[in-house]
């Protein structure tokens, strides 16, 4: 199965940065965008593509570990930017290092659990919306500098999360990955 960890923001933050987004949807070049739901927004720890059903008792032990290692911590939402003209996404303002943490201590862990993931430096990001696969994609320059005023209220990160992903699988345009709770270890002890 297809399988990342995370931190997901609470149903507060998520209304916040969605008034935020609409705002963005009404921009030159917002509607060459697949904006992804904000239902499935996440903080990416690390991405495990596919897993073998045999490694998931030794990856669960793994991330629980991982979990219980690192406090509850506060984030907000804040900014934003861009990969390329590929993604854009929202950033952090409080919270950034322990996210950095975490994300740490779950690649190692998942990594002695014998999942291989790649080794770029963690960003803590929160993907908003991406340009297509084919020809150019549109400026996002206007698009995350429209997102530099934006500050979300402070909230309380608790759990590590790992998360099934079912690709769309029908073909039609558009469609999005659907995102499932496989399970969830709260942070501290």
């Amino acid at each position: 199965m297809r399988l990342f960890t995370a931190v997901l923001p609470p149903p507060s933050a998520v209304a916040e940065l969605g008034e935020e987004v609409e705002r963005l949807k009404g921009l030159p070049g917002a509607d060459r965008l697949r904006w992804a739901l904000p239902e499935g927004w996440h903080f990416t720890l690390a991405f495990l593509g596919e897993v073998d059903d045999d490694l998931l008792p030794a990856l669960c032990e793994r991330l629980e570990r991982a979990a219980h290692r690192h406090h509850p911590f506060e984030v907000r939402l804040a900014g934003g930017g861009r990969f390329g003209d590929r993604v854009l996404w929202a950033g952090v303002d409080d919270g950034r290092e322990p996210l950095r943490r975490l994300a740490d201590s779950v690649t190692a862990g998942v990594n002695r659990a014998g999942v291989t993931t790649d080794d770029r430096p963690y960003k803590p990001h929160l993907t908003l919306a991406r340009a297509g696969r084919r020809g150019p994609g549109p400026d996002l320059r206007p698009l995350a500098d429209a997102l530099d005023g934006f500050t979300g209220s402070l909230w309380r990160a608790g759990e590590l999360t790992l998360v099934r992903s079912r690709l769309p699988r029908s073909g039609v345009p558009g469609e999005h990955p659907r995102y499932e709770t496989s399970a969830a270890w709260p942070l501290g002890h």
